[in-house]
């Protein structure tokens, strides 16, 4: 079983910083892409930023500049530092990784329960 499990989320005024963190847990053998997903209401989910399978970064271009993506292989960990908020990064954030649980195999892809950010004044 694997678990991705979000922290971070909140209330913050326009222009203010959060820090989302997310950890895999479970039986891991590698993790091949990792990183995080938002929503909006009445709006599809899209991708915000993530680690490729080759550990690369890509953002959205909305948020290039103001968030920055980071992770701790250790700890099986990223994390999203979100800096110069604005009402429209108002969404649930989620987690998303491609698994390994084993040496053989293919990997899966994991969902976080989410964590609401909530941009305003």
């Amino acid at each position: 079983q694997v678990q991705l499990v979000e922290s971070g989320g909140g209330l913050v005024q326009p222009g203010g910083s959060l820090r989302l963190s997310c950890a895999a847990s479970g039986s891991i053998f590698s993790i091949n892409a990792m990183g995080w997903y938002r929503q909006a209401p009445g709006k599809e989910r899209e991708l915000v930023a993530t680690f490729t399978p080759r550990k690369n970064t890509n953002y959205t271009d909305s948020v290039k500049g103001r968030f920055t993506i980071s992770r701790d292989g250790a700890k099986n960990t990223v994390y999203l530092q979100m800096n110069s908020l604005k009402p429209e990064d108002t969404a649930v954030y989620y987690c998303n990784a491609d698994i390994l649980r084993y040496s053989w195999g293919r990997p899966v892809n994991y969902w976080g329960q989410g964590t609401q950010v909530t941009v305003s004044s």
